[in-house]
């Protein structure tokens, strides 16, 4: 036969509750996000915002109004921009 318990059939223990309803734990100390490497992140949001670089029809490439091929120019900055920083902020070992 089981023991009993004695603060009562439903009740798990003094701490059961407490347990549930307890915040997480904070994130380590160890971890850093603050890396001067992040700034290179805001190269690709600020430059197209910046409309006088391309708020033109020349130069033209293989027919393309500037407009055009800069904006893939921008797609190119942000995904190697993101790589770099990738690369050089992720934890190794």
């Amino acid at each position: 036969m089981a023991p009993e318990n004695p603060e009562g059939p439903d009740s798990e223990g003094p701490d059961s509750k407490d347990a549930d309803s307890s915040p997480p734990p904070p994130p380590s100390a160890g971890r850093s996000d603050r890396s001067p490497w992040n700034w290179l992140l805001v190269l690709p949001v600020a430059v197209p915002l910046m409309t006088f670089i391309y708020n033109s029809d020349e130069p033209r490439l293989a027919g393309f109004p500037a407009f055009y091929w800069i904006q893939l120019a921008f797609i190119l900055l942000g995904v190697s921009s993101t790589v770099v920083v990738y690369r050089m902020t992720r934890k190794r070992g």
